[in-house]
């Protein structure tokens, strides 16, 4: 028996949609650590990604974004360490069910969204600047590290990138993070369809149950989607201006 497709939908939007009424969207704790960036390009990826998640899953909830509310949960912590609720976010209320990741570097914000099972995205901008060398010791395993040193200069920062998004959105879909270990899981190299070869971290699920495939965001950045489930995905690319705009034009006019 064929299985029906999961459908997953992916809402990419940019910095620089970045408005003061989307503040509005967001809770008390999510304003606070909006306050707390020093630059403002971190404040606008926040406000960008966290209230692009609230207008995703109201519209996918039928509700307001005002119901949308978080449970965020940390598979590391007990609860009773003395420190700020972390972890991945899971959507409660009339949100409950649907599952989300978000993800934003340099000019892009990621929100994916899918219903009923664990999803995780990550877009990572390319740098030219940092030391990828001293960075494959803490993301690659011996073996893609023996990959990456074989391929030309001007593609090994690529190539680099593009393992460390396929990792990171599959910590993200477990809910480890990346403390687990990007090391721990090895995915085939860039230039080969993306699929996980091995993945040894506490929270690992059965490899016939991950979905992992690469998206594209663009020159300069190196995106991925993973999704745990044993059927196929149907992925749907949307655009967060419609959800966006719409707040910015309420704003009133200066003066």
């Amino acid at each position: 028996m064929i299985e029906e497709p999961v459908e997953c939908e992916v809402w990419w939007a940019s910095p620089a949609q970045s408005d003061p009424a989307l503040l509005e969207l967001l809770d008390d704790a999510e304003r606070a650590r909006h306050g707390r960036f020093r630059r403002a390009a971190d404040r606008d990826r926040y406000a960008v990604a966290h209230a692009l998640a609230r207008l995703v899953l109201a519209e996918a909830a039928g509700c307001g974004p005002a119901e949308v509310a978080f449970v965020l949960e940390c598979p590391h912590c007990d609860g009773t360490e003395d420190r700020e609720p972390h972890g991945k976010p899971r959507p409660a209320g009339p949100a409950a069910g649907l599952e989300l990741s978000i993800s934003h570097s340099g000019d892009r914000v990621a929100v994916a969204l899918a219903r009923g099972v664990p999803v995780g995205v990550d877009v990572e901008e390319v740098s030219e600047r940092r030391d990828v060398a001293g960075l494959a010791e803490m993301v690659l395993a011996p073996a893609e590290r023996a990959a990456l040193a074989a391929l030309p200069a001007e593609r090994s920062a690529l190539a680099f990138y593009d393992y460390w998004a396929r990792k990171e959105a599959l910590l993200k879909a477990s809910g480890e993070g990346i403390y687990s270990g990007l090391t721990a899981v090895s995915v085939t190299p860039p230039g080969e369809p993306p699929r996980v070869l091995s993945w040894a971290t506490p929270g690992a699920p059965p490899l016939d149950r991950v979905r992992l495939q690469g998206l594209d965001a663009g020159s300069g950045y190196r995106a991925a989607l993973a999704v745990l489930t044993p059927a196929p995905v149907a992925v749907a690319v949307r655009d967060a201006a419609p959800l966006l705009s719409p707040l910015a034009a309420d704003d009133p006019p200066p003066g």
